[in-house]
């Protein structure tokens, strides 16, 4: 059995997870085996390390299978499109699952908000680190307590206004970062005080209007999954095509920024 590190950018899909009807990015892997004689849908042992929400991105998806020798990130990438990428893999000990053994996973949230004052931010986002039983900032009802490392710096040396928040646990449930992101960024930007975030943390439950909805999940990128037993080997012909296919995407972005600049400059 191989691991495939993955990036991919999110925002063309309606999440990582296999649906029918609509794009994934996982129906797009499977696709890529079907066309490579590797399996006619899901492989053997086949698990990924976590679910992506419809929009976000990541940079340290890890999949792994049962797959030929010659099944390298390079020919994975030959049937995948450009926005999608494989780049690193690893050989696995027997019975590993790359959804169970991930010691930890990492999310990296870009949020935009020139008001914030980062002071308050850091504030609040440290009230919700450590243990925490985080019913609220969830629609799971099982798996809500978690232990949770969380920074949040100023994004850029530029003043674009940009909040960078890490956040690191075990696992995470549902729209939990989206809404630790909403919820910091209320406090950040005096939307809420602080006693919201210990109103949040506590046993009863906090719906309706008082409740925290998850921030948009475009901004939002898995960076790492960590699993001590592997090492990953780059695949300097795929990394290489890698950076090229996001370098496009961010010129691409980039170029559409100073379009809608011109734009909003022009409208008197």
């Amino acid at each position: 059995m191989r691991a495939f590190r993955v990036a991919y950018d999110g925002r063309p899909f309606h999440g990582f997870q296999r649906q029918p009807d609509v794009p994934t990015v996982e129906g797009r892997i499977f696709d890529a085996f079907r066309e490579l004689g590797v399996a006619d849908g899901k492989p053997e042992g086949y698990a990924a390390a976590g679910r992506t929400d419809a929009g976000a991105s990541a940079v340290a998806q890890t999949v792994a299978f049962e797959c030929p020798d010659w099944l390298t990130p390079a020919a994975l990438n030959s049937e995948l499109p450009a926005s999608i990428r494989a780049w690193a893999s690893a050989e696995t000990p027997a019975g590993f699952h790359a959804t169970r053994d991930a010691a930890f996973r990492e999310y990296v949230y870009h949020w935009h908000a020139p008001d914030a004052d980062l002071a308050r931010a850091e504030d609040a986002l440290a009230r919700l680190a450590g243990r925490n039983d985080f019913h609220n900032l969830t629609p799971d009802d099982e798996g809500t307590v978690r232990e949770l490392d969380a920074t949040v710096r100023r994004g850029g040396t530029d003043g674009d206004g940009y909040l960078v928040f890490r956040l690191r646990a075990g696992g995470f449930a549902r729209q939990l970062v989206r809404r630790v992101v909403s919820l910091v960024g209320a406090v950040a930007t005096g939307d809420a005080g602080v006693p919201k975030v210990e109103r949040v943390l506590g046993p009863e439950p906090v719906e309706g209007p008082a409740g925290v909805a998850p921030a948009p999940a475009y901004p939002l990128v898995l960076a790492d999954v960590a699993y001590p037993e592997l090492t990953f080997s780059v695949d300097g012909d795929a990394a290489v095509n890698a950076r090229e296919s996001f370098e496009s995407l961010r010129v691409e972005r980039a170029t559409g920024a100073r379009v809608a600049d011109e734009i909003t400059a022009r409208i008197e």
